[in-house]
């Protein structure tokens, strides 16, 4: 179980995304820096409780209208080998001392456990409390179990999001530029095995739902 410490970050996650994102293929604003807020998003918890795992919506009103950002996030203790190229940045954390924030798509820790929240192994916790379920985020998976014994992700971004090929042959979607949907729950795209949704807040307060993740046949 993670434990949430209320305690400063040096810089803060938003900070670390005010200038990687527009470094991103799938970054939608213009020249000026983004503006962005905390809009919501979920946790998952390390079997072995060493890493962090947030899947964070950043929304920025930078532009006329705003754009919601789904970057999912894995914090650690170390550096984490092979891994260089997807280093968000580093935090100076007021508990844990010095963090390493990596984009989780590169991370085998955070696509095992979000193939298992697909999966239905796993629940997905809140954001911001010690051991509360989230029960807003919404999963269905058709296929076979997944094995991920030794798995490294390569994934590869594109304008609209995040595809990497799984052990099971699979291809997941990480839809980083969040499109809201009318119907709640979300649907399962179409021909689609599996998919994770949730909602988040608007500028506005206003309550959208997308999904943020889908997986699919090769």
């Amino acid at each position: 179980m993670a434990i949430i410490h209320r305690t400063t970050l040096k810089p803060t996650k938003l900070e670390l995304l005010t200038d990687w994102l527009p470094t991103r293929p799938w970054y939608h604003g213009g020249p000026d820096a983004p503006l962005l807020t905390k809009s919501g998003g979920f946790r998952l918890d390390d079997p072995e409780g060493e890493v962090g795992i947030e899947f964070m919506v950043a929304t920025d009103t930078s532009a006329a209208e705003p754009t919601a950002y789904l970057v999912p996030l894995t914090y650690r203790g170390a550096p984490l080998e092979w891994a260089e190229h997807a280093l968000v940045g580093t935090i100076e954390h007021g508990v844990l001392g010095k963090r390493w924030a990596y984009d989780g798509c590169h991370d085998p820790v955070l696509v095992a456990e979000l193939l298992s929240l697909i999966e239905g192994a796993v629940q997905a916790q809140a954001q911001s409390m010690d051991d509360t379920p989230d029960h807003e985020v919404i999963r269905s998976y058709t296929g076979a179990p997944f094995t991920l014994d030794g798995f490294t992700p390569e994934p590869a971004d594109d304008r609209e999001g995040t595809r990497l090929r799984t052990p099971g042959g699979t291809i997941l979607e990480l839809h980083r530029v969040l499109h809201p949907v009318p119907e709640h729950p979300p649907l399962r795209p179409e021909g689609a095995i599996g998919h994770v949704a949730r909602g988040w807040q608007d500028p506005q307060g206003n309550l959208l739902t997308a999904v943020f993740a889908t997986l699919r046949t090769a």
